[in-house]
C-alpha cells in the first residue's frame, strides 16, 4: 500500500470517527432512559451498554493513534530520500502495531464519552428533590436555570453542554473548543471564560460531555412547545 493510499485511508477514519462519537452519545441517551425509567430488569442491559461504549471508545482510540502517526509521518515526508518514501506505508504499521501494544484497556475508562456515560447514569440513578425544588424561591430558581443552561462564552443556551472537570463550569462545546483552539495559536493559555473562576488553563482534556444537562435543556424546552 502507497503512503497517499495510507492518507486516503485516513480521510475516510475521520470521517468514520465523527460517527462513532455520535453512536457513543446515543448509547449514553439509552442507557439512561432505562435508568430513569426505574426499572430493575434493565441494569444488565446498562452493562451491555457499557460494555459497548467502551468497545466504542476503544476504536476511537485506535483512530486517533494511526492519525497520529500518519500526521507526524507526513510532516517528515519532505525531508525523506526518495526511496524512503516506499516504506512509509510500512512504518505507519509498525508504528500503529507498537503503540497498540504499549495501551491497555483500563485507560479506556478515561476516555471523555465513557466517563460521560458513567456520569449520566450515575445521576440518572439519584432522583431529584421535588420538595425542595418546590420550595425554591422563583427568582433563584429562573437565575439557577439561566445559569446552568447557558454558555458564558455566546450568552445564549448551551445545545452540547461541556463540563470542565478542573473548575466544574460548563460551556457550549464549539464555543470553548474555539477558544482554546484560538489561544494556542497565540501561544497563550485558555482561562475560563467565567467570571471569578481561577482556573486559568482550560484544556480539551479537562472537558467532558455534560449529557445530562443536556437532556435537562432538551426536556425543558420540550415542555416549553
Amino acid at each position: 500500500m502507497s503512503f497517499s493510499a495510507v492518507q486516503a485511508a485516513l480521510s475516510g477514519l475521520r470521517s468514520c470517527q465523527e460517527d462513532v462519537g455520535t453512536n457513543m452519545d446515543m448509547l449514553t441517551d439509552v442507557a439512561m432512559d432505562l435508568v430513569e425509567s426505574h426499572e430493575t430488569e434493565h441494569s444488565s442491559s446498562v452493562e451491555t451498554l457499557q460494555a459497548m461504549i467502551l468497545e466504542s471508545a476503544e476504536l476511537d482510540r485506535e483512530i486517533n493513534c494511526f492519525s497520529n502517526i500518519v500526521e507526524h509521518l507526513n510532516s517528515e515526508v519532505s525531508q525523506l530520500p526518495p526511496e524512503a518514501l516506499f516504506s512509509l506505508s510500512d512504518r505507519v504499521k509498525e508504528q500503529f502495531e507498537a503503540k497498540m501494544a504499549s495501551l491497555s484497556k483500563a485507560e479506556l475508562h478515561n476516555h471523555q464519552k465513557v466517563i460521560a456515560f458513567k456520569e449520566g447514569v450515575g445521576s440518572a440513578l439519584q432522583p431529584e428533590n421535588g420538595e425542595e425544588a418546590e420550595n425554591q424561591d422563583e427568582d433563584i430558581a429562573v437565575t439557577q436555570r439561566f445559569v446552568n443552561f447557558t454558555c458564558p462564552l455566546t450568552q445564549v443556551e448551551m445545545e452540547n453542554p461541556m463540563k470542565n472537570k478542573v473548575c466544574n463550569h460548563h460551556y457550549d462545546e464549539g464555543a470553548i473548543l474555539a477558544m482554546i483552539k484560538a489561544r494556542h495559536k497565540q501561544h497563550k493559555k485558555c482561562r475560563c471564560p467565567v467570571v471569578g473562576c481561577g482556573n486559568i488553563n482550560v484544556t480539551h482534556a479537562d472537558l467532558v460531555p455534560d449529557l445530562l444537562l443536556k437532556r435537562r435543556i432538551q426536556k425543558r424546552n420540550a415542555s416549553q412547545v
